[in-house]
């Protein structure tokens, strides 16, 4: 990964003080709990998509929205990004180890947020 938030393991085991500016904790967690960002990772879950996939699975994300979101996911090493040589460039997105690992727990709240609404006849 070049470029990104993402720490070295040496220094993942030091405590960050996520509460200041310029934390780089910060940035990775605005880009996971941003709006898209969430959606991203789960709809990621079920394996690698190109992007106009990831585009239909996520109703209602512009195409700016979506690149924007891919881009700052990848830059944090959430999100690995693969091009194939053709014409036009076949590109797909997919999870690392980490986004792996931060997703789960956000497939587990959506789990359980749709456990308890109630079912659409109800109410």
């Amino acid at each position: 990964m070049t470029g990104g938030v993402q720490l070295p393991q040496a220094e993942a085991d030091q405590r960050y003080e996520v509460f200041h500016t310029d934390c780089p904790a910060r940035t990775v967690i605005d880009h996971v709990t941003s709006k898209w960002g969430v959606w991203v990772l789960i709809s990621l879950r079920s394996g690698d998509l190109r992007f106009y996939e990831l585009r239909e699975s996520i109703r209602g994300i512009s195409e700016k929205m979506l690149a924007q979101t891919l881009r700052g996911l990848v830059e944090d090493g959430l999100v690995r990004r693969e091009v194939e040589p053709a014409s036009p460039p076949r590109v797909t997105y997919g999870l690392t180890e980490f986004g792996r690992e931060v997703s789960e727990p956000l497939g587990d709240l959506l789990d359980r947020i749709t456990q308890r609404l109630p079912s659409r006849g109800e109410g």
